[in-house]
C-alpha cells in the first residue's frame, strides 16, 4: 500500500503518544543524583555560577564585586573589547553618528576604527548587502514560513550553495563570509517577512533595494516600511538596540552554540544556523515577545494604569500563576548574570522616554516604568528571592520595537541582525586559538541489562 500525504500528517497520533510516554518512564533521571555525582544543570553551579568552559577576549560581563574576601554583587557593567558599553554609547551618539557598524569593527578586529577605517569598513559592509541573482525568487519566495527565524535560517544555508568557498575555514574566508552575513541579515530577515506578509496574510508585497550610502538601521527601516520612511530618532534608537545586542560574552546559549559547532570544523553557514536555532527559544532571543505579550495583558486586565495597588495585585496573581500564560514569570525581569541592574536596561530606558513622547505612547512608558519598580518588591514577596532582581533589556526592546511598529515577528530576527557581530567574533576567536573538538563529559547512571531474546520478551 503507498503511503498517503494527508490533512492528518503533522498530528500527534494516539500511537506517537503512547511512544512518548514509553520515552518519558525510560528517560527521566533522579534530580538527586545531579547532586550526587556533582553535575551541574545547565552549566551552572549551585550559586547560579556559568562553569568556566573558555576564555574569551571580545567582551566582559561584571555582576559582582570582590570586597574584604567575599563576593558581592554589584551594578552590572558590560565591556566590549574592554570598553565600557556607556563610554561607547555616549561617544558615538555625542559625537552624532550611528554607532552599530563602529560596534561591529571594534568587536572582529578589537581596536576602534580611525574615521577613514570607519568608512572603508563601511564600504565594504554596503557592498556585501546584493543577494545572489535570483536568490529572492528561488529562496525566499518560495516555500514562505510564517517563523521568520526558520526562514532566516534557511536563507543561511542556502547561502552556502551559491558560495565557491563555502566550506573552506581559512580566518580570511571565514572573515568574507562572516562580513557579507553582517551585512545581509537585516534584507533576509526583512524580505521574509514580506514574503509572509504576501503568502499568508493577503498584503501587498514590497521588495525594496538597500541602499549603499545608508547606515545598517536605516536600511532596514527603509526596507520594511511601503514609505520607506522614518525619523531621526527611530534610527537612533534602533541603532541602539543593535550596539546593546551585539555581544554578551561566550557563555550565552547561541554564542556558545558557536564555539561548539565551530570546534567541530565545520563551515560559517551551517554554524550560524545553529546559532539562530539556538537564539530562536524563547528562554533565549524570543525574550522580548513574551514582555510585549504580557504587557498587553496587563493594558486589557488593569484598567486605571497608575494605580499601583492595582498593578501590584495583577503582578501577584503572575508570580502565582494566575494571569498570562500562568508560568509564574514576569517577563522581562532578571537575568542569568545580572542582579542588581543591567547595564544594557539602565542605558536603553534613557532613550525610550524620548521615543515614547515622539509616538504619543507616553502613558503605556509610565506603565512600563511602574511595573519595573514593582516587580522587583513583590518576587522578593512572594517567591522569598532577596539576591536582587532587575530589569534586562528585553524589558524595554520589545516596547522600543512596539513603537517603532516593527512586526512581532521580526523581534528575534533584529536581534540575530545585531548578534551576528558576536557570533563572528566568537567564531574567529575560536579558529585562533582552539584546537580541539569541544566535547564535554556526560555520566551513565544506566543499568546494565542482559539481551532477552524475541521469543523470550514480555
Amino acid at each position: 500500500m503507498a503511503n498517503t500525504f494527508n490533512d492528518n500528517y503533522y498530528e500527534v497520533t494516539p500511537e506517537v503518544q503512547a511512544y512518548a510516554d514509553l520515552c518519558t518512564r525510560n528517560g527521566a533521571i533522579p534530580s538527586e543524583d545531579y547532586a550526587r555525582y556533582k553535575v551541574f544543570r545547565g552549566l551552572r553551579d549551585l550559586n547560579g555560577n556559568g562553569v568556566l568552559t573558555g576564555l574569551t577576549e571580545i567582551s566582559k560581563i561584571q555582576s559582582s564585586i570582590e570586597k574584604d574576601g567575599q563576593t558581592q554583587p554589584c551594578e552590572g557593567r558590560l565591556y566590549y573589547r574592554g570598553i565600557d558599553i556607556r563610554e561607547l554609547v555616549n561617544g558615538f551618539i555625542r559625537e552624532g553618528r550611528y554607532g552599530f557598524e563602529e560596534t561591529a569593527y571594534l568587536l572582529l578586529f578589537g581596536m576602534l576604527p580611525t574615521q577613514k577605517e570607519l568608512d572603508d569598513f563601511k564600504r565594504i559592509l554596503a557592498g556585501y548587502r546584493t543577494l545572489p541573482t535570483n536568490f529572492v525568487r528561488d529562496i525566499i519566495m518560495k516555500a514562505s514560513n510564517s517563523d521568520m527565524m526558520n526562514m532566516l535560517a534557511r536563507s543561511v544555508l542556502a547561502l552556502h550553495s551559491y558560495d565557491t568557498h563555502a566550506n573552506e575555514t581559512d580566518l580570511s574566508n571565514v572573515l568574507r563570509q562572516c562580513l557579507q552575513l553582517i551585512a545581509l541579515f537585516p534584507t533576509l530577515s526583512v524580505y521574509g517577512y514580506q514574503a509572509y506578509n504576501y503568502y499568508h496574510q493577503g498584503t501587498s508585497l514590497y521588495i525594496h533595494n538597500p541602499l549603499p550610502e545608508l547606515s545598517t538601521v536605516e536600511n532596514i527601516l527603509y526596507i520594511l516600511r511601503p514609505d520607506c520612511q522614518y525619523t531621526a530618532l527611530e534610527a537612533r534608537l534602533l541603532d541602539l538596540a543593535l550596539v546593546l545586542h551585539a555581544e554578551h560574552g561566550g557563555g550565552n546559549n547561541s554564542t556558545f552554540t558557536i564555539h561548539v559547532v565551530t570546534s567541530s570544523g565545520t563551515d560559517t553557514y551551517s554554524a550560524v544556523a545553529a546559532a539562530l536555532s539556538s537564539l530562536k527559544g524563547p528562554k533565549h532571543g524570543g525574550a522580548n515577545i513574551k514582555v510585549v505579550q504580557m504587557f498587553e495583558d496587563i493594558k486589557r486586565s488593569v484598567h486605571d494604569w497608575e494605580d499601583e495597588d492595582e498593578i501590584s495585585r495583577y503582578l501577584t496573581a503572575l508570580v502565582n500563576k494566575e494571569a498570562f500564560d500562568r508560568t509564574g514569570l514576569i517577563y522581562g525581569m532578571g537575568h542569568a548574570v545580572y542582579s542588581l541592574s543591567d547595564p544594557r536596561a539602565t542605558i536603553f530606558k534613557a532613550y525610550v522616554e524620548k521615543l515614547s513622547e515622539e509616538k504619543g505612547r507616553r502613558k503605556e512608558y509610565q506603565l512600563y516604568s511602574i511595573v519595573e519598580r514593582l516587580a522587583p518588591q513583590i518576587i522578593a514577596k512572594e517567591r522569598c528571592i532577596y539576591k536582587g532582581v532587575s530589569a534586562n533589556i528585553d524589558f524595554y526592546s520589545g516596547l522600543v520595537y512596539s513603537m517603532l511598529d516593527l512586526p512581532l515577528e521580526l523581534y528575534t530576527p533584529i536581534f540575530a541582525t545585531s548578534r551576528i557581530v558576536g557570533w563572528s567574533a566568537h567564531r574567529m576567536e575560536e579558529l585562533i586559538n582552539a584546537g580541539k573538538i569541544i566535547r564535554p563529559s556526560y555520566r551513565s547512571v544506566s543499568a546494565d541489562q542482559p539481551y532477552v531474546p524475541m521469543d523470550k520478551r514480555a
